[in-house]
């Protein structure tokens, strides 16, 4: 089995946000700050309803100052892309839905460019192709890349997509889509702990409840990855013996585990994970350690 490779990410899709108020725009729609965002880094972010409930995750680049792409899940990309629009009024930005513009590979292993630097969310632009840094898994280094389409690289070996989406678990990093469409807080997803949440930017839709459940402690759950014999998918819930009535928790993302069974990014209560059993569909699951710490201030 190698994790070395490159796979098509057909599941993702891109926003074009194009403009001279692309980065002002979005800095105020999303929960990371775009107005400082370099041309050497990107941005992990949400979008959030008013109640500060995830409705997106996006990785977000400039490929130019008064241009933007956020890659996002392709199955919540037009309600997205509709619900931002709404709020452009006169900005001078553009929104568009630029998939069929672009290839959206994930590399893994040695396929990941020497020249892009180690630190999760940086950007590498070489000629029109942009590479960003991931957060690793399984001791392998990730990136995301973006190419015209019609011009990826072909000259890495292919990785079996199930593999890449395994790797994508694995590393904690949960990708919204529509299953769990406004079932998190961001930090329900430990979205603070892996650059998804600047606390010290301005507002944004659902800013106050964000905020509020990072400083007041009124968070009750975390992102947990957990493993079972048997199949797991996003929106799936999860209970605890103590109440098989009352659901403690709910999957985020899953894939297969190469050696059987499957893991999963969870959204648990944190009581829950305190002790007892943790069951979906009436079998156990069980806890993984963390590939990151959770940050303890901000």
């Amino acid at each position: 089995m190698t994790f070395h490779g490159r796979t098509p990410l057909d599941h993702l899709g891109i926003i074009r946000a194009h403009g001279d108020d692309a980065a002002a725009f979005l800095h105020g729609q999303l929960t990371q700050d775009f107005s400082l965002l370099g041309l050497s880094e990107a941005r992990l972010a949400a979008f959030c309803s008013a109640k500060g409930r995830m409705q997106a995750s996006f990785v977000g680049f400039k490929r130019a100052h008064d241009d933007i792409l956020l890659v996002c899940s392709r199955d919540l990309l037009p309600a997205t892309l509709k619900r931002l629009s709404m709020f452009v009024l006169r900005a001078k930005v553009r929104l568009s839905d630029a998939t069929a513009d672009f290839e959206l590979q994930g590399l893994s292993g040695d396929a990941v460019p020497t020249g892009l630097p180690a630190t999760p969310w940086s950007h590498l632009r070489q000629d029109d192709t942009s590479t960003v840094r991931l957060y690793p898994a399984e001791g392998m280094g990730r990136a995301l890349q973006v190419a015209p389409a019609g011009s990826a690289r072909a000259d890495v070996p292919a990785l079996d997509p199930a593999l890449w989406a395994w790797l994508e678990v694995r590393s904690g990093v949960a990708t919204l889509s529509q299953p769990v469409f406004e079932a998190f807080v961001p930090q329900m997803l430990n979205y603070e702990s892996v650059g998804g949440v600047n606390f010290k930017k301005g507002c944004y839709p659902g800013q106050e409840v964000v905020a509020r459940s990072q400083f007041r402690g009124t968070l009750k759950r975390r992102g947990a990855l957990v493993h079972a014999a048997v199949p797991l998918a996003a929106g799936q819930e999860v209970f605890h013996d103590s109440d098989p009535s009352q659901p403690c928790g709910l999957i985020a993302q899953a894939a297969p585990h190469p050696d059987g069974g499957f893991d999963a990014i969870a959204s648990l209560q944190t009581s829950a994970m305190a002790g007892g059993t943790l069951l979906v569909d009436g079998q156990p699951l069980s806890l993984l350690p963390l590939p990151y710490p959770l940050l303890e201030d901000i």
